[in-house]
């Protein structure tokens, strides 16, 4: 209910006359302020007049006044400049930390509000608001999805960030750990994650030429090399050389202990899905140094960026992968599987779009920030159910920024039923 009391505050849904605070005095609201989504006041930098005085400084909102002592504001200094105190009901005086009184004014939340606010809530079809979709204000609906598309860099960004400082800032680590995780695309993620710990790539380095011995020390990491995964192909020829190898670089690098291969999720998987087959991919653009934070900088920078990034994407398998899917058990044809076009826009997408934004946020890159937003203003929308229901609400959806803008709205805001803080549903609100 507070949350309501702070929308009808900011888009100032009260009375615009005739206000008097508590202590009788005519009020006039003259600047809400600044919405401090933060610790501290509600509002900032607000601007009323008092009587005969007009007063800037911070505005806080309470139910009720009582709660102003009871969230321990009167001990806190930030409240100290606090010139306005808001409530529902005023039971009671407030003082700030440094023994002032700030002036109140009760103010009741509107009835319709309300009613509004509880009937948007109560709608079970998603989205919420498709009601008013298609009567949207085109400029509203590209600042808003400009403002989530914003939104969703920083907070992927943040997540890159986050990632670089537990790895001790090395961004060639950070880059691998992003980029193996989004190989498990979604399924087995936290098992691509865990697999990277297990790799030493600085020592690997020195053999990133030689496929077989990538290949040898990703696959025996992951625990495919072990006889407990398909012990009925352990006989199989080029699984003992890769073994063979394995064994050798475990010795040299003392390798940590590989993973369980029951951890790797397989149900449901298409063959080109498989978790051993995208190691082999890994291990394919390892060995011949695409996976590099310099190349992937280099690639954005050139004229036609989305070319150049789908060419540095390209993976293939070694030669035994196109006529196995599993050890020991050919096929009948051979298989190309390399990456579809698909696959690499969505590894752009999830890897290479926010490892770059957090690189030129951490580096003050503001042109290769924008090139990063670009990039997803050229790939086409992702494809999924959250999309096409906006589709079908008369919302236009072509890029992958306007995908990302409606991912991030759908999770930061619909499933949280945090429709206070939507544009989309302000308008609803608006036209009820």
């Amino acid at each position: 209910m507070e949350e309501l009391l702070h929308y009808a505050w900011k888009h100032r849904l009260f009375p615009l006359h005739d206000l008097r605070s508590t202590d009788g005095l005519p009020l006039e609201v003259l600047d809400t302020g600044l919405h401090n989504v933060h610790a501290g006041p509600d509002f900032f930098n607000a601007k009323v007049r008092i009587g005969d005085t007009v007063w800037v400084g911070n505005v806080e909102l309470h139910l009720r006044s009582s709660d102003w002592a009871r969230h321990g504001h009167d001990h806190d200094p930030q409240y100290n400049n606090v010139v306005l105190h808001v409530a529902c009901e005023v039971d009671g005086d407030v003082i700030t930390a440094n023994g002032l009184h700030p002036t109140q004014l009760q103010l009741a939340i509107p009835e319709r509000l309300k009613q509004d606010c509880e009937h948007l809530l109560s709608i079970d079809r998603y989205p919420r608001c498709h009601s008013i979709i298609r009567g949207l204000d085109t400029f509203v609906v590209h600042s808003w999805m400009d403002t989530l598309l914003l939104e969703r860099l920083r907070q992927r960004s943040q997540r890159v960030i986050d990632r670089l400082q537990a790895l001790n800032g090395d961004w060639e680590k950070t880059l691998f750990q992003t980029l193996a995780r989004n190989f498990g695309f979604g399924l087995n993620g936290d098992a691509f994650q865990d697999w990277t710990r297990r790799i030493p790539q600085h020592q690997l380095g020195k053999h990133r030429d030689e496929l077989f011995q990538i290949e040898a020390v990703f696959l025996g990491q992951a625990g495919f090399l072990s006889d407990a995964w398909h012990p009925e192909t352990k006989d199989d020829a080029y699984r003992q050389q890769l073994k063979r190898e394995y064994a050798y670089q475990q010795r040299l690098f003392q390798l940590p202990e590989a993973m369980e291969a029951h951890t790797w999720k397989y149900l449901r998987l298409r063959p080109q899905n498989f978790p051993h087959i995208r190691l082999s991919q890994l291990a394919w653009m390892y060995s011949r140094g695409r996976l590099n934070l310099s190349v992937l900088r280099d690639a954005v920078a050139e004229d036609n960026a989305l070319q150049a990034l789908e060419r540095v994407l390209e993976a293939r398998t070694s030669d035994y992968w196109t006529t196995h899917l599993v050890f020991g058990k050919p096929t009948q044809r051979v298989r190309a599987l390399t990456l579809s076009k698909a696959t690499r826009h969505l590894l752009v997408i999830n890897t290479v779009v926010p490892v770059l934004y957090a690189y030129a946020i951490t580096h003050q890159d503001a042109v290769l920030g924008e090139r990063v937003e670009e990039l997803l203003r050229q790939l086409p929308a992702e494809d999924n159910h959250i999309l096409r229901l906006w589709q079908e609400c008369g919302l236009g959806v072509s890029t992958a920024a306007d995908s990302q803008a409606l991912i991030h709205l759908k999770s930061e805001y619909c499933d949280r039923r945090d429709c206070l803080r939507c544009r989309f549903g302000y308008e609803y609100m608006s036209v009820k």
